[in-house]
């Protein structure tokens, strides 16, 4: 049983990217403010919220081994360092933090998209960010129509998150005896491959992959599947 935890604003199509082709059975997280799921309550956006949602879920459904991408990661991370025999195995995709906030570049990132969440144009100044970020020469359909609606429900997470970190110390994940994989990217400049490396450290049995991509979950899909089908099967 495996639980995979989207990250912030991922569209339905997102969620589901890592839990493709996955053995045995897969359950797919919808977080607060996201697809069909009630918008998330006034205060809620902190990983210690979130992953006591994710917990919650992973108890109920039984999981013995978890998804985690970029806020998913971080949740995924926080839980193993309050409970490090929770899990038996864990993959965390493109992690953005570990025991401090977001850089500046990422923080201001951030800023600019609530900013545009903000504004009376029906989207049209969120649209715009996201397109400008993506690699050029990709075939991405709606995407960028899909992840504008999914950031347009989430301006106090966009605002809050950023300032935050998963977990207080990162010595704590040296208890986990999981067998962890972390998956960064060398190109995306809010997921920082300087972040991948320290949270694969800070596990006592982790192995890291690096792909060379600024958005690898639209450019890197077959590497992604393959890395997780080979740990997770």
């Amino acid at each position: 049983m495996t639980l995979v935890v989207h990250g912030l604003g991922a569209t339905e199509g997102e969620a589901r990217i890592p839990a493709s082709g996955l053995p045995g059975t897969r359950v797919v997280v919808t977080l607060p403010g996201h697809g069909g799921a009630p918008d998330a309550p006034p205060g809620y956006w902190n990983y210690a919220s979130v992953a006591a949602d994710v917990l919650a879920v992973a108890d109920e459904v039984g999981a013995t081994r978890a998804v985690g991408v970029s806020l998913g990661a971080g949740a995924v991370t926080r839980i193993a360092a309050e409970r490090p025999d929770r899990f038996a195995r864990l993959a965390l995709l493109l992690p953005a933090a570990l025991d401090r906030p977001r850089d500046v570049a990422a923080t201001w990132a951030f800023e600019r998209m609530a900013a545009a969440v903000a504004a009376d144009d029906g989207g049209a100044a969120l649209r715009t960010l996201i397109a400008a970020d993506l690699p050029e020469g990709i075939e991405v359909g709606d995407y960028v129509d899909r992840r504008a609606e999914a950031l347009m429900r989430l301006e106090e997470a966009l605002r809050d998150l950023p300032e935050q970190a998963p977990v207080a110390d990162a010595s704590a994940l040296a208890a986990v005896r999981s067998e962890v994989l972390v998956i960064g990217a060398t190109g995306d400049p809010l997921h920082p491959a300087e972040v991948a490396k320290a949270v694969a450290a800070a596990f006592a049995s982790a192995r890291l992959e690096l792909l060379p991509s600024p958005a690898p979950m639209l450019t890197h899909r077959r590497e992604l599947r393959r890395l997780l089908v080979d740990f997770l099967g």
